[in-house]
């Protein structure tokens, strides 16, 4: 079929185009951001873009149109569609469809080859979980599909559709199973479509501010997606969230695998992030040797173990898989370093956009760097954030920065007095360059510079590494 996808440069529906073209279909697309790196990828798949959401692409006739969650009925001050296309195929009573609902009618559930999918959901790892757990599965010699947020450097593409093999005559897909809203016309959380045999539920925490009222609302979704695998399939879930025991605790019909820190998680991990042993029911049945930094991606990897058991492959074997693991695009990516006498300034890239993310991430740093001076440079981009809902909590997530940089630009809600407990650890900018600024202006040879943030943050790295 064609099909055309409004908003099809984001992370997600950008990987649904790769898919569907690769599964033989005619895509085109529009945004209101067609630029590289993901423009280029998308026509380099012979993908054509479309800038902006005018409705004179009514004339491009597809068989469907697929709706990206960027697309809404807004309108302008003046009373305009902000979307006129998408005015243009509701007046016309043109087909459409959500992106998750046609992944899952076309590609994971497909009539013709459904897939094993295997959902890697929670508030924090989704992205490097599911790029664990597609590369141990590729390893394994499985050939999985899979669509991540992301670029697993392992694989060097967001996404591909995968074959069956001799062991999984039916193809196993991994898929990121994110809980935020599947479209204007649908509020489902968009994991729901994705009927999976095998639920990764790594943890669970109050985010997405602007779409649910509380944490409750959260757990309702996460257990909507509990229903939804069969009794046959597995739910691999963290025994140290009390929020994910609420959830299963309105039902499931499924085995349960749990893991987790605590001494009695069916699965559990032993030893430094480095250097670690996996233990099941009190044995152990693997030992895991890299460089992945942190105790988050020792349970993103034992969480990632787990699902990989379920379709048969052994732990010594994931462990063996993940020690040639390369982490992902933007995950404690090095971007660079500055030669100094006395010792190079690294400048790091990292996505933690909420407060136990960048928690997480600076301890991994901490852990991994010893008494350097860490320099975290952030801006509290997502939803979330911008309302200002965990603004209270920023001073803890940043209690392992020697110095902490927020970019106040565009908030509503006062970053000083937010970080006025950290003292003169902690300095507001309001624009990129003055963030810029001020770490060429307190660096020091050794150093290391962690920008945090969701979004592009103004290309802040190349930035920095040419202004020191």
């Amino acid at each position: 079929m064609h099909i055309h996808i409004l908003g099809i440069c984001g992370t997600f529906m950008g990987g649904l185009a790769a898919l569907a073209r690769e599964a033989g279909h005619r895509v085109t697309g529009c945004d209101a951001g067609v630029y590289p790196p993901m423009s280029d990828q998308l026509r380099a798949l012979g993908i054509e873009l479309i800038e902006g959401f005018g409705a004179d692409q009514l004339a491009l006739k597809p068989d469907l149109f697929v709706i990206g969650n960027v697309v809404s009925r807004a309108r302008t001050a003046e009373g305009q569609p902000k979307f006129p296309l998408m005015e243009a195929i509701l007046e016309s009573g043109l087909p459409y469809t959500s992106g998750p609902q046609w992944l899952s009618e076309h590609v994971l559930h497909a009539s013709a080859q459904p897939r094993h999918v295997l959902a890697v959901a929670g508030t924090h790892g989704k992205t490097t979980t599911t790029s664990m757990l597609s590369w141990i599965l590729e390893a394994a010699g499985l050939q999985p599909g899979f669509l991540v947020g992301g670029v697993p450097l392992n694989f060097g593409v967001s996404a591909r559709l995968g074959a069956s093999t001799a062991a999984t005559p039916r193809p196993l897909f991994v898929i990121e199973a994110d809980e935020y809203d599947t479209a204007f016309f649908d509020k489902r959380s968009k994991f729901v479509h994705y009927r999976p045999r095998t639920a990764l539920l790594n943890n669970l925490e109050f985010d997405h501010a602007d779409i649910f009222d509380d944490l409750k609302a959260i757990e309702r979704q996460f257990h909507h997606l509990v229903r939804t695998v069969p009794a046959s399939g597995r739910v691999v879930v963290n025994q140290d969230e009390a929020s994910l025991q609420r959830v299963l605790n309105q039902g499931c019909w499924s085995a349960v695998e749990g893991f987790g820190l605590n001494p009695n998680a069916q699965w559990r991990i032993e030893g430094p992030p480095h250097d670690f042993g996996i233990f099941r029911s009190g044995r152990q049945v693997a030992e895991l040797r890299w460089d992945i930094t942190g105790v988050h991606n020792q349970l993103n990897a034992l969480a990632a173990m787990v699902a990989a058991e379920h379709v048969g492959v052994p732990p010594e074997v994931a462990a063996h898989a993940l020690e040639s693991f390369q982490n992902v695009r933007r995950r404690m990516e090095v971007r660079g370093q500055v030669a100094r006498e006395g010792g190079a300034i690294t400048v790091y890239d990292d996505f933690a956009h909420h407060p136990t993310a960048i928690r997480t991430t600076l301890d991994g740093l901490r852990r991994k760097v010893g008494n350097a001076r860490i320099l975290a440079v952030f801006e509290p981009r997502s939803n979330t954030m911008k309302l200002g809902t965990m603004k209270s909590q920023l001073p803890w997530s940043l209690e392992q920065a020697d110095l902490a940089i927020c970019h106040s630009g565009g908030l509503d809600w006062d970053a000083g007095e937010a970080l006025q407990s950290m003292g003169d650890r902690a300095q507001v900018a309001r624009t990129v360059d003055e963030a810029i600024q001020q770490v060429k202006l307190t660096a020091r040879p050794g150093d290391h510079i962690l920008c945090m943030s969701n979004g592009g943050f103004g290309n802040i790295h190349a930035r920095l590494l040419q202004a020191l």
